[in-house]
């Protein structure tokens, strides 16, 4: 039989973890984004930048989808014309019309997220990131722009 002192110590130890515990977990927060695109307008051949910084605790992860696929990036593959910056922003080596490759025009949506959820952001009003690439007519390669929704959101015409 263990002596009533040594039970106590075992159960102020454990006591004490799960209060430090909960602690650590109040400190924790959601990812949230707090840097979103502006529009800009690239010539095909072109780098481009599609921002978008997350905050919360832990570090939130960052994707990118662009029409409803997740993009793939440097990380992924090493030969990629995409790159996910530390911040989490998308770097386009050169924007490309898609005669020998996938074409960047398309919808591409930012998310950030930790153990607490998801933060993205949209026409909803909630968080959700967006930007807009539209090829437009044949003339001479020229790109249109696409605007769907409010100008809020980023949009890359490329000409």
């Amino acid at each position: 039989m263990m002596p009533a002192s040594f039970i106590g110590f075992f159960l102020l130890v454990g006591f004490l973890h799960i209060c430090s515990g909960s602690r650590l977990r109040q400190e924790d927060s959601p990812a949230r984004i707090v840097e979103h695109p502006s529009d800009l307008i690239v010539s095909k051949g072109e780098p481009a930048t599609l921002n978008c910084k997350a905050e919360g605790r832990p570090t939130p992860t960052v994707e990118w989808y662009k029409d409803g696929e997740r993009v793939e990036t440097d990380r992924d593959n090493p030969r990629s014309q995409r790159m996910l910056l530390p911040s989490g922003s998308l770097f386009f080596l050169r924007i490309v019309h898609g005669r020998r490759s996938k074409p960047d025009e398309g919808s591409y949506v930012c998310v950030a997220r930790n153990y607490l959820g998801e933060a993205y952001y949209g026409e909803n009003g909630e968080e959700k990131l967006r930007a807009h690439l539209k090829r437009g007519g044949k003339q001479g390669l020229r790109y249109q722009p696409l605007f769907k929704e409010a100008v809020t959101n980023a949009l890359i015409a490329i000409f």
